[in-house]
C-alpha cells in the first residue's frame, strides 16, 4: 500500500549538525569538513541504494563532488548558528521498482528544485529487507545562486534612515539613490547617559558626541525574496502537494489504483485517528521482542480505523437492503444485531483506549516536566561554574584562601551537574529517547494524544447515538419475526459479528470483550435478567475499565 511521508527539516550549527555530515550519512561516504576539521565516515553504513548530485545550469561544475559542494556551503556561512541545509526525507511508493522510483525522484527535483536554482544532494535508503521501506533523503542549497554561480545574500543589512517624521528602512544599495530625495541615515549620540539616533546634522548642531560609527538598522535586515518565498510555509505545502501529485501519476503509469494525500486527516473530513510516528529507538524495541507503548498505540489506532470503515461498509449495505425492499425480516434482523454487537464493542474499545492515553499521558507528563527542570538547571549551573573558573583563573594563585573556596564552591558545581546528567540521562532511557529531539518528538505525540483524547469522546458518542438508532430498528422489525427463528438470528448475528471483528482486530482481537457485547446487547433486547439502558452501559463499562486500570497502577511490582 501506497503511503504519503514528506518530513522536512533544516539543518542547522545551532543544532550541532552540519551539511557535510549529513551529505556524508545520506551517501554512506567519507567526508572531512574543512569548517571545524571534523572527518565524517559513513561508509559501513549499509542500505545506500542509489546516490547523485543534481546542479543547476549556474553551479561550478566541481560541485559535482559533494565534498566541495557542501564545503563551500559550510564556508559562505560564518555565524554559529548558520542555517546550512533542507533535508527532506519522503517514503517511496513500494510498488515502483527502484528504476521507476530513481524515474519519480529525478523528476520531483528538477521540477521543484533545479529550476528554483537550488544544489540537490540525494540518496536512496532501503536499510531493511529489500522493498520493506524504501525511503530518499534530498538535501537542499538554502542560500541562492547568481548568475556566475556566487552565493547570494540570505540577508542585506536594511537601515533605517529619516525624513522630516517619516523613516524608512533602505538597503545600500537603495540608500545611494535615497539621499538624493533627502533620506538620512541615523547615528547614536551621547544625550547624558542615554544614546539617541539622530542624523549626523542634527548631532553636530548640538555638538553630541557620536556614541557608535554603526548606523540604526533594522534588527534582521531585509531578508533576500528568493529565500523568503523558499522559508515559508505557503513553500512548503506546494512542494509537499507536489510530492504527492506526482507519486500519484507514476503510479498511474504503472496501472495502479493506490494513490496517496499530502492533506491531514481533519483536512480530507475522515474519521479515522492518524497514526502517531514510532522512531528508530521504539522499533528497536519491538525487534528485541519488547513491547514498545508507541507501537502498540499505534497497532490499536489501525485496528479501530479498520473497524471505522467495516461499520461504514455495514451501514451502506444495510441502506441497500431497505431501499431493496428486502422481505427477509429474519436477514434485517440478522444484519442489525450484528451491528449493535459490532459497535457495543467498539465503544468498549475506544473506552479502554482512551483510558490507555489517559494513563500513558499521566505517566509521561511528570518525566517531561522533570526532564525539562534538569536541563534548565543544568544551563544555569554550568553557567555558574564557568563563572567560577573564570574567577579562579584571574585571582592570585597567592590567594590561598579564595582559590580554595572557589575549588570547592567549582568541585560541588561540577558533583551537582554531574548528578543532574545522570538524572537527565536516565529520563532518556525511560522516555525512549536519545537526546533533546527525541524528548521533543515525544512532548509532539503527548501533545496529539491529549488532541486525540477529544477526538475519540466524540466517536464515542457518535456510536452511541447510532446505537440507539439501530436498536429502535431492530424493536420496529422484531415483533413480526417468528418466536423460532429469534435464536437462530442470535447465533449467526453473534457468528458474523466475531468474525468482522476478527478481521479488523487480528492479533488484537478480544474474545471476552465480544461475549461481553453479545450479553449487553441482549439486555438491550430485554433477553436478559437485568435489561439495561445503553446510557447505564456505558456507565457501567467506563467505570469498569477505569476501575482495572486503578488496580493494575495500585498492584506492587514483583
Amino acid at each position: 500500500m501506497a503511503i504519503y511521508h514528506m518530513q522536512a527539516k533544516v539543518v542547522s550549527r545551532g543544532k550541532g549538525r552540519s551539511a557535510v555530515a549529513a551529505s556524508a550519512y545520506m551517501s554512506c561516504s567519507s567526508v572531512t569538513n574543512e569548517y571545524d576539521g571534523v572527518h565524517h565516515d559513513y561508509t559501513r553504513k549499509k542500505g545506500l541504494m542509489w546516490e547523485r548530485v543534481f546542479l543547476p545550469e549556474n553551479a561550478p561544475v566541481e560541485w559535482q563532488d559533494r565534498a566541495a559542494l557542501w564545503n563551500a556551503v559550510e564556508d559562505a556561512e560564518k555565524s554559529k548558528d548558520s542555517r546550512l541545509a533542507r533535508e527532506f526525507v519522503v517514503a517511496l511508493p513500494r510498488e515502483l521498482n527502484r528504476d521507476q522510483q530513481i524515474t519519480l525522484l529525478t523528476e520531483y527535483i528538477q521540477q521543484q528544485f533545479l529550476t528554483d536554482g537550488m544544489c540537490a544532494d540525494v540518496g536512496i535508503h532501503d536499510p531493511d529487507r529489500p522493498g520493506h521501506n524504501p525511503h530518499a533523503h534530498i538535501l537542499l542549497t538554502i542560500r541562492p545562486l547568481d548568475e556566475q554561480g556566487k552565493w547570494q545574500y540570505k540577508t542585506e543589512k536594511e537601515y533605517l534612515c529619516i525624513r522630516g517624521d517619516e523613516e524608512r528602512g533602505f538597503t545600500a544599495a537603495e540608500f545611494l539613490k535615497a539621499q538624493d530625495e533627502g533620506w538620512e541615515k541615523q547615528y547614536p549620540y551621547l544625550v547624558g547617559k542615554k544614546k539617541v539616533y539622530m542624523t549626523t546634522a542634527d548631532g553636530e548642531a548640538q555638538g553630541l558626541k557620536r556614541a557608535s560609527k554603526h548606523p540604526k538598522s533594522t534588527a534582521y535586515g531585509r531578508q533576500n525574496p528568493i529565500t523568503e518565498r523558499w522559508n515559508s510555509e505557503s513553500q512548503l505545502i506546494l512542494w509537499r502537494s507536489a510530492w504527492a501529485d506526482i507519486v500519484n501519476l507514476h503510479l498511474e503509469r504503472i496501472g495502479s489504483t493506490e494513490r496517496v494525500d499530502h492533506r491531514s486527516h481533519v483536512e480530507r473530513g475522515l474519521d479515522e485517528q492518524p497514526t502517531i510516528h514510532e522512531g528508530v529507538a521504539a522499533r528497536a524495541m519491538e525487534k528485541k521482542g519488547i513491547i514498545s507503548d508507541r507501537c502498540e498505540l499505534n497497532r490499536q489506532i489501525k485496528a479501530d480505523n479498520a473497524l471505522l470503515r467495516e461499520l461504514k461498509d455495514l451501514v451502506t449495505m444495510l441502506t441497500e437492503l431497505v431501499a431493496d425492499a428486502v422481505t427477509s425480516i429474519a436477514d434485517q434482523l440478522t444484519k442489525l444485531r450484528e451491528k449493535l454487537i459490532v459497535i457495543c464493542y467498539q465503544i468498549k474499545v475506544i473506552i479502554r483506549g482512551m483510558d490507555k492515553r489517559t494513563a500513558t499521558i499521566q505517566a509521561t507528563q511528570p518525566k517531561l516536566k522533570r526532564y525539562n527542570e534538569l536541563t534548565q538547571q543544568i544551563r544555569q549551573k554550568t553557567k555558574a561554574r564557568k563563572a567560577l573558573v573564570a574567577e579562579q583563573k584571574n585571582t592570585s594563585k597567592q590567594n590561598l584562601i579564595k582559590q580554595h573556596d572557589l575549588s570547592r564552591q567549582i568541585t560541588t558545581l561540577t558533583e551537582e551537574i554531574e548528578e543532574m546528567l545522570s538524572e537527565k540521562e536516565n529520563l532518556l532511557l525511560d522516555l525512549g529517547c536519545a537526546d533533546d529531539a527525541g524528548v521533543k518528538a515525544v512532548q509532539s505525540e503527548i501533545t496529539a494524544m491529549e488532541a486525540s483524547l477529544h477526538k475519540l469522546d466524540e466517536q464515542k458518542e457518535q456510536y452511541s447515538a447510532e446505537l440507539d438508532e439501530t436498536l429502535q430498528q431492530y424493536k420496529q422489525l422484531q415483533s413480526p419475526a417468528e418466536a423460532e427463528d429469534q435464536q437462530k438470528i442470535r447465533t449467526d448475528a453473534a457468528a458474523a459479528a466475531s468474525a468482522r471483528l476478527q478481521q479488523a482486530y487480528g492479533k488484537l482481537y478480544n474474545a471476552q470483550l465480544a461475549r461481553e457485547s453479545q450479553q449487553d446487547v441482549a439486555s438491550w433486547l430485554g433477553e436478559s435478567t437485568q435489561p439495561a439502558s445503553i446510557r447505564e452501559f456505558l456507565h457501567r463499562a467506563e467505570k469498569k475499565t477505569h476501575s482495572a486500570s486503578n488496580h493494575h497502577k495500585d498492584t506492587p511490582e514483583r
